[in-house]
This record gives C-alpha cells, structure tokens and sequence, in this order.
C-alpha cells in the first residue's frame, strides 16, 4: 500500500506552508506500509516556541483554505515544543529543535520511502544545523565580550 494522492496533496501543501514561515529540515515519510492510523507523516522543526506556533497556525491555515482539511486533534499547544496536527490521512509533526534531536523521528521512519516536496520545503535541510552553528558563533562573541 502507498499513500494516496490525497495524502500526497496534504503533505504538499503543509511542506510548502511550513517553508513558507521558514521551518527547518522539512521531510516527509509513507507510513501506509507500517501503521493503519495514517498515510504519511511530516516533519518540521524551528530553533524557538513562538516559531513552532507560527508553522502550525500557517499548516493548518493554509490546509484549512485549499484543500478544506481541518485537523481531527492538535496537540502539544500549551508548551509549543512539539506539536501535533492529525488530518488522518496523514500526521505533522513540528517541534523545536532540541525535541527534533532528541526524540530523533527519522531515526523510527528511515526505512519509510522518504515522499518528494517542493523545493523550497527540500531547501530547508540542514537548516537546523547551520542555525545552531551560527548560534554558536553569537554565544561565543557575546561570552567574549562579556569576559
């Protein structure tokens, strides 16, 4: 079994959506093989809570908008660190990254056919980590300053 086009079509429009409010490390997986529950799942990450929010309201907007899908449970809300979106035919996942790193979903999925996404969703890869570096890079100036 694969996803089908609608899950497809969902994954699309969430991957460009979260692109669109500059999600990191955007990937999605067909899971239609391994579980029953759901199609597909994608995953998105952002450096800060406030961003995590800002990629959900976009997904689920923009889902609610073109394709009339509104999601059947959202959680993970009151800490904005990892939530979720369950349209049923497929499951996102956004998180901050440090849960990204830490619960490491690719690791589960990795033997899941990766699904094919816009450009700019694919652009996002190894955002996360050059975010970090640069991060890295302003503590260690700022530590500099401040001895």
């Amino acid at each position: 079994m694969t996803a089908t086009d609608r899950s497809l079509e969902l994954i699309t429009a969430a991957a460009q959506a979260a692109a669109d409010k500059l999600a990191h490390d955007i990937i999605a997986y067909d899971v239609s093989d391994v579980l029953s529950i759901t199609d597909a799942f994608l995953l998105a990450s952002a450096p800060n809570d406030r961003q995590v929010k800002s990629i959900v309201d976009e997904i689920e907007e923009r889902l609610n908008k073109e394709l009339d899908a509104k999601p059947v449970r959202r959680e993970g809300d009151r800490d904005a660190r990892w939530i979720l979106l369950d349209y049923v035919d497929i499951v996102v996942h956004v998180q901050h990254s440090e849960e990204r790193v830490f619960y490491a979903l690719e690791r589960l999925w990795k033997d899941c056919p990766e699904l094919e996404l816009p450009a700019d969703a694919k652009a996002t890869r190894g955002k996360a980590a050059e975010h970090a570096k640069h991060q890295e890079a302003q503590d260690a100036g700022l530590d500099g300053e401040l001895r």
